[in-house]
């Protein structure tokens, strides 16, 4: 597995910002035109590396729109690859403690895994 996805070696960016903490599919309400309308479950907001927001880029997005929003965000190197590492980190967790008691939930965890396996911007 590459470091990447492991979060060996990429550097803190010795900065916390207020996060949600859990932006899933499921906390995103979409309006009808594709835009962000609301987000849900912010029980757990609070201080946190700011790339763990990043995971709402692996969850929802395939390639060509994660580069679309990482370069409309500015994302760097270093944050674009702690939040793949938070993604897998999260990912992991979904695919496994839902198998049986919420398999759509399991199921975004491994779709969320194939898409950090096949990026091309995380290897190396």
């Amino acid at each position: 597995m590459p470091d990447a996805l492991c979060g060996r070696g990429i550097p803190h960016p010795g900065v916390e910002v207020m996060s949600h903490r859990d932006l899933i599919p499921p906390n995103l309400l979409i309006s009808p035109d594709g835009r962000l309308s609301g987000v849900l479950d912010t029980g757990s907001f609070g201080p946190v590396d700011p790339a763990l927001d990043l995971v709402a880029a692996w969850h929802r997005f395939e390639a060509d729109d994660r580069e679309v929003l990482r370069s409309r965000i500015g994302s760097d190197d270093a944050e674009w690859r702690r939040g793949a590492a938070w993604a897998l980190q999260q990912a992991v967790g979904l695919g496994w403690y839902y198998e049986r008691s919420n398999p759509p939930m399991a199921r975004l965890g491994l779709r969320t895994m194939a898409r950090l396996l096949a990026a091309d911007d995380l290897s190396g």
